[in-house]
């Protein structure tokens, strides 16, 4: 047994000395796995044995070595555990005791509790420390809690429990004492670098947990505890990048901006954090630091460097391990360069930089007919909306920079890609929002629901094509080809029954349905402008009525329909209409208005188109019939 466990000490200080010089020269998969079979070859040779006190420390500490590269393998979690579980049994044969039914928090309380055995002491906490950050990895916060209690000796184990008890955990970690470790029995990575990880990682994961729940104060209390604490340049850059999130959520935006610098200038290379500078931008209304924040972000994610070499020491166990959430993936998110290029189109074109929305849509619009759809299929989270509306963003665009037939070309990729897609008769006989069907059926319930509001999008996408083509055939004076637009468009509408019976139109309105008014809406006002161009102001006058019947109030429709009055001689009723509109209090801008959501972007250039232009002509002459009615009563 001596000669045995020499030959077993020698092996492992000479697999952690190869694993060193491994380190410095950057190891492959190769050398890893070598390592990694090398030290389970060994474990395997040691476990043919029966376990005794003398091995034991040995045979811990090699356990340890081989579970550092099995944990690092983020496909072997159930291999380490069992490996852990394994030990602690071990433990207990050795000292005559065997208890194969106990949970894993329960071994740990038995053997920590009955050995007491002083070599054993420091190869048990090491095994500690790895079982702390299995739970850890997994969120069982309170199980790594109760572990610490007993590896720290707290007062009462008896009653030691397994209950989430968050600040003790970093209270227990900073507190624990790890035993000093043997230079005869040498760790890949030692228990004390390990425990600082651990503190870290608690600190970092538990600032995450009280972000997700809205506890911004202490989540940030946290997240600054584990900046403090030992990470590589990496994982610090992220947790500035949290902090950043946390301060914005925390109505801080100043304060947001000097985290996300921070983490820049620790990670040049943490791109989210240059994404939530533009965001934080966007939201204080500085349009150029923010579209030069995306322009950055664009270029960087262009190039896609390789990643920065971290400037720590490697360990098998890093934080990075530990620390994967949902929301924290969230946070990081990485956005792909053709959402980057999305952004700086829509926002240029939501404040009037027309050229370049224009350069920026067909940048865009280039990657699609290049072939690179699938770079472009980005995930629900992404700001790219679908694609038809893009091409719409990018007609209105086009529009706006007197591109009239670049435009029109636009919108008919629109239409031809959506014909054949909407059914001829579209009924929405209920409330779509709330579907009256036994749960046995809601599964195809909720199927009919996402086809129908599928067949409206695509509808919407349709009808918005012609209608942008009626205004844009209007600006370049082909007033007829206009009113055929603006027909087709209607046309298009008349194919869905919006309200069936029994369904009022002001009730659970789907946001397609309203954008279907509204294009409704901005038909009739566009056409009825084109018959006031030719002249036929009976047919205009229709339409305008029919606008304020589908949208009740509407101040340009309302305004326009003055207009064809007067223009009808029906002065009576003309001076009526505007006093009753003269009467209403001012608004920025009625269409927009609306009931409840706004309107997609790529409407808001028919929006602007569709305003009654002020006339102090109409006004002043409708003044003056109003001053002679009077007199004349008089």
């Amino acid at each position: 047994e001596r000669d045995c466990l020499w030959i077993w000490t020698a092996q492992n200080r000479a697999l952690v000395e190869r694993w060193q010089e491994a380190r410095r020269a950057a190891p492959g998969a190769a050398a890893w796995r070598q390592l990694r079979g090398g030290f389970g070859e060994l474990m395997m040779m040691m476990r043919g044995l029966p376990a005794t006190l003398p091995t034991l420390p040995l045979e811990l500490t090699v356990l340890y070595n081989s579970l550092l590269f099995t944990m690092e393998a983020s496909d072997s979690a159930m291999e380490g555990q069992e490996g852990i579980r394994q030990g602690l049994l071990r433990v207990l044969e050795a000292c005559g005791a065997c208890e194969q039914d106990l949970s894993s928090e329960e071994l740990w309380q038995k053997v920590l509790q009955e050995v007491t055995v002083a070599e054993l002491q420091a190869p048990l906490h090491q095994l500690g420390a790895l079982q702390a950050a299995w739970w850890l990895s997994t969120g069982r916060l309170g199980s790594v809690t109760g572990l610490l209690r007993l590896l720290s000796n707290a007062e009462d184990l008896g009653k030691a429990h397994w209950s989430k008890v968050e600040n003790e955990l970093l209270s227990l970690l900073k507190a624990w004492r790890v035993p000093a470790e043997g230079d005869s029995l040498p760790l890949v990575q030692s228990t004390r670098d390990l425990k600082e990880i651990l503190c870290t990682s608690a600190a970092f994961l538990q600032g995450l947990q009280e972000f997700e729940a809205g506890n911004f104060p202490t989540a940030r209390s946290l997240l600054q505890e584990a900046a403090g604490g030992f990470c590589t340049r990496k994982v610090l850059a992220q947790i500035y990048t949290c902090l950043g999130c946390c301060a914005q959520r925390m109505g801080k935006p100043q304060t947001a901006l000097q985290h996300l610098k921070q983490a820049l200038q620790v990670d040049f290379q943490c791109l989210p954090a240059l994404s939530h500078v533009a965001a934080v931008y966007h939201e204080l209304g500085e349009t150029d630091v923010e579209l030069q924040a995306l322009a950055l972000l664009f270029e960087a994610l262009e190039k896609n460097p390789p990643a920065a070499a971290s400037s720590s020491p490697y360990f098998l166990i890093r934080t990075e391990l530990l620390v994967h959430t949902p929301v924290l993936d969230s946070i990081l998110r990485h956005r792909h360069p053709s959402e980057v290029k999305y952004l700086l189109a829509q926002r240029c074109l939501q404040h009037g930089r027309v050229a370049d929305a224009v350069e920026h849509y067909l940048d865009f619009l280039a990657l699609l007919q290049e072939g690179l759809q699938q770079q472009v299929a980005l995930d629900v989270s992404s700001a790219v909306p679908r694609i038809p509306e893009v091409f719409l963003e990018a007609a209105s665009a086009l529009e706006q920079a007197e591109r009239y037939q670049d435009a029109i070309t636009v919108c008919e990729e629109v239409i031809s890609r959506t014909t054949g897609l909407i059914p001829r008769v579209l009924l929405l006989e209920e409330r779509l929002g709330q579907p009256e069907c036994p749960p046995p059926q809601a599964g195809l319930a909720g199927g009919l629901l996402a086809q129908k509001k599928e067949s409206l999008s695509c509808l919407a996408w349709r009808a918005a094509g012609y209608l942008h083509q009626g205004w844009m055939r209007g600006k370049l004076g082909e007033v007829k080809e206009a009113v055929t637009q603006f027909s087709r468009c209607l046309r298009e509408l008349l194919q869905v029954q919006l309200y069936g019976p029994g369904v009022e139109p002001t009730e659970n309105l789907l946001p397609e349905v309203e954008v279907l008014q509204k294009i409704r809406l901005l038909a009739l006002i566009g056409r009825g402008t084109q018959f006031l161009e030719l002249g036929n102001h009976k047919k205009a006058l229709l339409d305008f009525q029919h606008g304020l019947q589908v949208s009740p109030g509407d101040p340009a429709a309302a305004s326009y329909l003055v207009q064809a009055l007067w223009n009808l001689d029906r002065k009576q009723e003309a001076a009526a209409q505007w006093q009753k509109l003269s009467q209403r209090p001012p608004k920025e801008d009625g269409l927009q208005e609306g009931q409840g959501r706004p309107v997609p972007l790529y409407l808001v250039s028919c929006l602007k188109q569709a305003v009654f232009p002020h006339s102090d002509d109409l006004a002043r002459s409708i003044q003056n019939y109003l001053g002679s009615t009077i007199q004349d009563s008089s």
